[in-house]
């Protein structure tokens, strides 16, 4: 009898020892070695040494062909733009967010409209199948082409799909699923590495496009080993309050599309909808111009939003002033407060100082400087600034205002939903007047402060 061989992997970063310790010796984390055992083989032969046995070729750069990689559509724009354009062929998508925040539907909708031109297929460990069916009635979608099939074995599910043949699976959740070669619990990381890489081997020999459901810690990151995230093809986060009515799905990996790319949906009673125009939806301010507000432009992917940024500074009564932001950078904040202090002669030290981004939105780009600084000065002097105001521009610690991205494209969105007037870095200054939009182009904060209230 073969002598089963045990291995004691990390919870945090998936590295595999020997030995048990009381600390991780990859990323030094404290009684995270659990226990596994793994059944050896006896076969002699190497399952994994290639894809249905064929040999690795070797050619040079120049023999390889460039050709564009066909996709085919998920039927949801804002999906096939987070996807690069559409979903790709033997790719492995892995899909990550809180509980309740629309991972389950949103992958439901996509099969169940996949499903009526091309052979789709859905693996639930989580629920039955008449959970599904009840979600998908509830959601009023086609029931009539998708496949449903519950299993958390990995070595039940490659044989379905090998008999099945189905253009697209989605797995829901990776965490359920395990392996029969591994001894360990469903969830653990030697179960969870194994069966994404059953997965992802499966995808790859037969072109079958493959999305994956991850849960996510309470930081909000994924579940299980890192080394998850590095063996798929692409990685997609939503991000939003799962009370609240607007959903954000970003890509913060992709092998075959920009990454960082943000789609936009709202949660109805049908569903995931797509909201073509995020811009408009983020912008629902009040109708009388208010203190503390104001909007910037974001480059997100490959598109432009307008999102409203608010400030409220109030007189702090505590020895250490708060310094709080909601979808910004925290840090930033405070590196900005000292550049105002130094180079516009305006403290806060004795201010608390409050920021957010209507909307739910993240802003971590260095664009969303100079409409932050605008907002805290509307907010400590109680000015309102115009309602037709567009801020954006980077603002270095000697107090220069530095351009970005895709300037251009920003005012052009701007004028599109009829702003008049913006302040922008001089770098960014349109060669050519854009129409219904007057641009002030300023080199250095103390312009920007002077042209805020003109």
């Amino acid at each position: 009898m073969a002598k089963a061989k045990r291995i004691y992997g990390c919870t945090e970063c998936g590295a595999t020892f020997s030995k048990w310790a009381g600390q991780c010796g990859e990323c030094g984390q404290w009684n995270t070695l659990i226990e596994t055992v793994l059944e050896s083989s006896t076969s002699g032969g190497s399952g994994r040494g290639g894809w249905a046995g064929q040999q690795a070729q070797i050619k040079t750069l120049a023999e390889v062909s460039i050709e564009e990689i066909p996709r085919f559509s998920t039927s949801s724009s804002e999906l096939d733009r987070v996807l690069g354009g559409g979903l790709v062929d033997g790719s492995v998508v892995l899909i990550g967010g809180d509980p309740g925040i629309g991972k389950s539907t949103i992958l439901l909708q996509t099969l169940c409209n996949i499903a009526q031109k091309l052979p789709a297929l859905y693996v639930t460990g989580e629920e039955s199948q008449q959970q599904v069916a009840m979600r998908a009635r509830r959601l009023d979608l086609p029931l009539d082409q998708l496949k449903v099939m519950t299993e958390t074995c990995i070595e039940s599910i490659i044989n379905v799909a090998r008999m099945e043949k189905p253009r697209v699976m989605v797995v829901d959740s990776i965490q359920t699923i395990f392996s029969e070669s591994l001894q360990s619990a469903p969830g653990g990381v030697s179960q969870v590495r194994e069966s994404a890489a059953h997965l992802v081997r499966f995808a790859k020999q037969s072109g079958t496009a493959i999305f994956l459901v991850g849960h996510v810690t309470k930081e909000g990151s994924l579940a299980g080993p890192r080394v998850l995230e590095h063996m798929v093809d692409t990685v997609l986060y939503f991000e939003g309050e799962s009370d609240g009515r607007l959903r954000m799905l970003r890509a913060v990996k992709n092998r075959f599309g920009a990454v960082n790319e943000l789609g936009v949906f709202g949660m109805t009673d049908r569903g995931l909808k797509e909201v073509a125009n995020p811009s408009a939806i983020f912008l629902s301010r009040a109708q009388e111009a208010v203190s503390g507000s104001v909007v910037m432009a974001t480059w997100e992917g490959s598109r432009p939003m307008l999102v409203e940024v608010q400030s409220l500074v109030d007189e702090s009564h505590l020895g250490n002033p708060r310094r709080v932001t909601l979808g910004l950078d925290q840090n930033r904040l405070s590196m900005l407060l000292a550049v105002l202090h130094r180079h516009g002669g305006i403290p806060t030290y004795d201010q608390d100082v409050y920021l957010n981004v209507v909307g739910g939105v993240k802003v971590l780009e260095t664009a969303s400087d100079l409409a932050l600084v605008a907002a805290i000065i509307s907010s400590l002097r109680n000015k309102p600034l115009a309602h037709d105001l567009l801020v954006f521009g980077e603002v270095g610690l000697s107090g220069e205002i530095r351009p970005v991205p895709s300037g251009q494209e920003r005012l052009k969105e701007a004028a599109k939903h009829g702003f008049k007037r913006a302040i922008v870095p001089k770098g960014n200054a349109p060669r050519e007047k854009i129409t219904g939009i007057e641009v002030l182009a300023v080199t250095r904060l103390e312009q920007a402060l002077d042209a805020l209230f003109e």
